[in-house]
């Protein structure tokens, strides 16, 4: 994929999305702005009724903004109706026509657009090759399973060669081992086809797996925008980290900052350094976050002590669920290995290390 940082396929100024009036009111989208680039896979993620499908909603033209401009490289769509728009959607419903083929569906955009039979029947080919599916172009949409009509869906968006695709929650109607091969069937199509993905989705490790960067939003607003490692490893806030994969919250008072960290003192009177996000001057009691899989169990002292309350096998790892000292819940994760058990047993008495620069200060 072709890395052209400095140039935005679309860019969200100041948009904002408010539905009924008076006392009614709600605003869905408030004063959003965000930049995607071209040929990136960019992901929207948050709750239900963040604002996300809305916002995808607004770029794809089924509504339009109540303030603020949409521009599709440097020019404003906003005004623009869905049909004079390079963009198309893939919905949770695919939306196919079962009387038709396969390869009927995948034309059909096409043949609405005018374009010449000999045109259409070598753009269907090359989709056909694409998302794998030559072998069924005959069959009716009606008579194929669910990940394939997903892949037809697809071809069919890709088919009019879009300058943006947006995807609404595509692959949630497919069982978990067939998401997780969708996955990295949608990755290896953004790779290949060079379009810019814009991706809804409320699947955290979805987002975390597919994506170049994220969007994680909350009650009408972006909160952070980053790569999947920024996001995970470095939330700006309390949202952002509770919402993306497990963690631990701990309270501490901050007593001083150096060398651009924070030093923390925990509820067990043990003193750390912490991390602090850009622009934080974090000051009184705050909230510590501690990734279950950076830190440590061991049967001797710790930063933290407390007792075991739970261990949970999940194959690949296991979660070691402790009680501390403090009365806060803390939570280790500890890869397996093919030794039988993680070492630890219920009630015992642990030590807890938490490892350098794992600990990050939070605005609440």
């Amino acid at each position: 994929m072709p890395e052209q940082p400095d140039k935005n396929a679309i860019e969200v100024r100041g948009v904002r999305k408010v539905f009924g009036t008076g006392e009614n009111q709600v605003a869905a989208l408030d004063t959003v702005s965000v930049s995607i680039r071209e040929n990136e896979f960019f992901t929207l993620l948050g709750p239900s009724g963040c604002g996300k499908t809305t916002l995808l909603r607004l770029i794809a033209g089924f509504d339009f903004p109540s303030a603020g401009e949409i521009l599709l490289h440097g020019q404003d769509i906003a005004p623009l109706p869905p049909f004079k728009r390079p963009v198309n959607t893939v919905f949770q419903s695919y939306a196919l026509f079962p009387h038709m083929t396969v390869a009927q569906n995948i034309g059909f955009g096409l043949e609405m657009l005018g374009k010449p039979k000999a045109e259409i029947e070598a753009r269907v080919a090359q989709m056909l090759k694409l998302v794998k599916m030559e072998a069924l172009k005959a069959r009716r949409t009606s008579q194929i399973s669910g990940g394939q009509q997903q892949r037809v869906a697809l071809a069919r968006a890709l088919a009019p060669q879009p300058k943006v695709l947006l995807l609404d929650e595509p692959l949630s109607a497919l069982d978990y081992k067939l998401r997780k091969e969708m996955q990295i069937e949608l990755k290896r199509l953004q790779h290949e086809t060079g379009i810019t993905f814009i991706f809804v989705t409320h699947d955290q490790e979805e987002a975390l797996t597919m994506s170049d960067r994220i969007a994680v939003m909350s009650a009408g607003k972006i909160l952070q925008v980053g790569t999947p490692w920024d996001i995970y490893d470095k939330p700006a806030e309390r949202f952002v980290a509770d919402f993306i994969g497990e963690t631990n919250f701990l309270t501490a008072a901050i007593t001083g900052m150096g060398n651009g960290k924070a030093r923390a003192t925990l509820k067990s009177g043990t003193t750390i350094e912490a991390t602090v996000a850009d622009g934080f001057q974090p000051k009184g009691n705050a909230t510590v976050v501690v990734r279950p899989e950076h830190a440590k169990l061991s049967n001797s002292k710790g930063d933290l002590s407390g007792t075991v309350e739970n261990i949970v096998y999940f194959g690949t790892d296991t979660h070691i669920h402790v009680r501390l000292d403090s009365g806060e819940a803390f939570t280790v994760r500890q890869q397996n290995t093919r030794s039988a058990g993680c070492g630890f047993e219920r009630g015992a008495t642990v030590g807890i290390t938490i490892g350098n620069d794992a600990a990050q200060v939070l605005r609440d």
